[in-house]
């Protein structure tokens, strides 16, 4: 008998997506799902809370950006958003900075191809250094991407070579930006004028 999302009483949904009567389970598999299921209930709503408070902080930060550029004509956040706002006896930092997901087009191909070619042609030496560089930067992750972060570091290289530079700038070439994403971190400073972030976090409380 096939599961449905809300199981009759005296029934539980097993992981193969079948109807198992109650009768059938063993005491400790109940209580365990128990266990699993009331966390999960507490999660989910702690989450809706987070969730809640976020958006609810980025309208404020959002409102208070937008007045005080009307009134007094400053910009905060730039281009991107990024804003840092203090509390008034420098106690409390509050952060929303927007992040760029950005990921390569098929030009990263060549300029990793040119690369190569660069490395192959250098007299040894260096060499070997550089295509570890090089072969770390490239590394697809387990999700198939790779690194921009990574590959945006080989341009920090202070190479002088034609086709190194042009590998670099098929490398800016090739990167998209695909959206963005809002972050918020608010901090409290302590005794040694440190600000700490306050963890939203569950596994760093």
């Amino acid at each position: 008998m096939k599961t449905s999302i809300y199981p009759p009483q005296g029934y539980r949904n097993n992981a193969l997506g079948h109807l198992v009567p109650e009768t059938q389970i063993k005491e400790i598999d109940k209580l365990r799902d128990d266990v699993v299921n009331s966390i999960v209930e507490k999660a989910l709503k702690v989450q809706a809370t987070v969730s809640e408070f976020k958006q609810s902080a980025m309208s404020e930060v959002a409102d208070f950006v937008d007045l005080s550029a009307e009134e007094y004509g400053v910009n905060y956040g730039g281009t991107k958003g990024n804003v840092t706002l203090i509390s008034f006896d420098g106690l409390y930092k509050v952060q929303r900075s927007v992040g760029e997901h950005r990921v390569f087009d098929e030009r990263i191909q060549a300029a990793k191809a040119k690369i190569d070619e660069c490395i192959m042609r250098w007299s040894e030496g260096s060499s070997d250094q550089i295509k570890s560089l090089v072969d770390h930067a490239f590394r697809v992750s387990k999700q198939g991407h790779i690194d921009v972060n990574q590959v945006l570091s080989l341009r920090q290289l202070n190479i002088d070579d034609a086709d190194w530079i042009e590998a670099m700038e098929a490398i800016a070439d090739s990167i998209q930006v695909t959206g963005t994403c809002a972050y918020l971190r608010v901090y409290k400073r302590d005794l040694n004028g440190k600000y700490n972030q306050i963890s939203l976090d569950v596994s760093k409380l």
